[in-house]
């Protein structure tokens, strides 16, 4: 210690002398971006900036069983099964002797990823059942030394990702090990896990991120921590320190130890604002699980898929779609033919996409909007969900000089010609064929002159005649506050019934309306929903987590007439408990 504060000196010194100036904390920190530049940050996340769209894979073990115990369906997702069904490690770990993926084709799965449109994929290296799907020194419990397959997954697919040009990371639970050691945060069911967790972290964790690090040519591009259970900054800097082994590597948030990482997680949903100044990626599952569990057939539609992609890069950030490969190594078919008609969207829209930056919309009726910017000139790209009808595309609120407008959707009807355009003081618009190029979601391409001028126009109606009321957008009064960041948007602390929320938007087409609530609550809690002079009543459901969201349908009808409207939501005091709320959708009743 006392030699390592000379040499300090001595280089405090030195640089002084010279007139240099020299931040010795960050040069000692383990963090390999401390001392980094703004110019170096954006150069090393430039790639993944311009990408916007990946693919998850959630494959292990855990695929064996498929979320089936004993006889039982387990709920939850397929990779907890172990912690969710509290398996012994004696009766977890044969599960091992049976993965045998033998249809597993590295070059397969990689072109499906490139046919649908994806610049990069995160695999689970090791999830928190603690199996290595990679040969490792560290640990006997991988796919190399403990099954019948004996062969590291990685290794071809860090080939077939530098065959087609994509990415390639892994995803490392550095935290939990139900098997090996780690965090006991879910809890240990097992006596055989009692392990201390800086034993994991110096024998097993730090050793494994090495191996990762340093045996993949080029990849991982991307490491993605998960989770930051008891990691402790002496612990965090163990393993933020071997990143150095690959320079200009990313990696997210969930490292702990008050590490925040190159990248924002939202999991599961969109926040409704993004994260302004922070990249973020949302990462979602298709159906219900990560995992593989063989009765979740819950499927989003394409058209639901395609539409959070561009709900996403309108926000400014990366989508990351889940797969969950079963044991044979096969991803299961609705995964497949919803890439693929991703990948069919993509292939004409993806210059909307890609190297694309947040809207300058707060929001727009018939969609959302995407932009690239190119010297004194802006491209906007109108992402029309709802196709008007009368053939007149309004962009509110828009200022700018008008360059051109014209489809993307190059040889659609109409798609070769310039779109006419006008502007008045509500905004420009633009004459558009009278069909869509695309049922989920037509692009036109707007090019304006500087810099985008908007005025925001409040909340409206969209073009499908629904109010979507954002937990951002609130206007709150008492203790209730707006939670943001940490995967969190939403109303908390609402544990004062006197307290209530309130949104004014305007109604330009009356009528009756039904209202959902997306609410997480851990107990069930009573509320009213009041607006023009009417009163819903409303029950949360118990969701047992303020982080797990459901959506709720309120019992009535609001009759709104045409104008400004105040929605306010108040909790009913002989029945109220605690609930985080997302937002409210109005939706008008057939």
């Amino acid at each position: 210690m006392k030699l390592n504060h000379l040499l300090k000196s001595c280089l405090l010194g030195l640089v002084c002398a010279s007139g240099l100036h020299l931040n010795l904390a960050a040069a000692d920190s383990p963090d390999p971006y401390a001392n980094e530049t703004p110019a170096q940050r954006d150069a090393r996340l430039a790639w993944w900036r311009d990408a916007r769209f990946g693919l998850f894979i959630h494959w292990g073990v855990y695929s064996v069983p498929a979320g089936m115990y004993q006889g039982k369906k387990i709920g939850g997702g397929g990779e907890w099964i172990m912690c969710t069904a509290k398996i012994p490690r004696t009766e977890y770990q044969p599960y091992a002797k049976v993965y045998n993926p033998v249809n597993y084709n590295a070059d397969d799965w990689v072109r499906l990823a490139k046919q649908a449109g994806m610049k990069y994929i995160v695999i689970t290296a090791k999830h928190h059942d603690g199996f290595a799907n990679f040969a490792t020194k560290a640990s006997p419990w991988n796919i190399v030394d403990a099954t019948p397959y004996g062969k590291d997954v990685l290794q071809p697919l860090a080939v077939a990702c530098r065959k087609y040009g994509l990415k390639l990371g892994f995803y490392y639970s550095q935290a939990q090990d139900w098997n090996n050691g780690g965090s006991e945060c879910a809890g240990a069911w097992d006596p055989a896990q009692k392990v201390s967790m800086d034993d994991y972290i110096d024998k097993v964790a730090v050793p494994q991120v090495k191996e990762l690090l340093s045996n993949y040519g080029e990849f991982p591009s991307v490491l993605w921590w998960d989770t930051s259970c008891d990691m402790n900054k002496e612990r965090a800097d163990k393993l933020i320190e071997v990143l150095k082994l690959k320079p200009g590597i990313i990696h997210n948030n969930r490292l702990g130890g008050g590490y925040g990482g190159d990248t924002e997680t939202p999991e599961q949903f969109v926040p409704a604002t993004g994260f302004p100044g922070r990249d973020w990626e949302t990462c979602m599952t298709m159906n219900d699980t990560w995992g593989y569990k063989s009765f979740d057939n819950h499927w989003k539609s394409s058209e639901t898929l395609i539409r959070n992609l561009v709900d996403i890069a309108s926000k400014g950030g990366n989508y990351l779609l889940n797969v969950g490969p079963n044991a044979l190594g096969e991803i299961p078919a609705p995964s497949i033919e919803r890439l693929k008609a991703v990948g069919a969207w993509m292939h004409v829209n993806g210059d909307a996409i890609y190297g694309t930056t947040a809207s300058p919309f707060k929001r727009l009726p018939w969609g959302r909007c995407t932009k690239k910017v190119a010297g004194d000139e802006t491209t906007l790209y109108l992402h029309v969900f709802n196709w008007p009808a009368d053939g007149k595309l309004m962009v509110p609120g828009l200022k700018n000089e008008v360059v051109q407008a014209s489809l993307l959707a190059k040889h659609w009807y109409g798609g070769h010609k310039i779109l006419a355009t006008s502007r008045d003081e509500s905004g420009v618009m633009i004459a558009v064929p009278p069909a869509a190029p695309d049922r989920v979601s037509s692009t036109v391409v707007l090019k304006i002159k500087g810099a985008p001028a908007v005025v925001d126009v409040g909340i409206i109606q969209e073009s499908d005649g629904a109010v979507r009321l954002m937990a951002s957008e609130a206007e709150v009064h008492g203790g209730v506050q707006y939670e943001s960041g940490e995967g969190k948007d939403n109303l908390g602390f609402w544990t004062n019934p006197a307290d209530t929320a309130s949104w004014h938007f305007k109604i330009d087409r009356p009528g009756k309306f039904r209202v959902a609530a997306e609410i997480a609550a851990e107990a069930s809690a009573r509320f009213e929903i009041v607006a023009a002079g009417q009163t819903l009543p409303g029950k949360s459901l118990v969701t047992k987590d303020f982080a797990k969201f459901k959506h709720v349908n309120l019992n009535g009808t609001l009759d709104l007439p045409a104008g400004t409207v105040t929605l306010t939501v108040k909790p009913v005091a002989d029945g109220w408990q605690p609930l985080n709320l997302r937002s409210l959708t109005l939706q008008p009743a057939k």
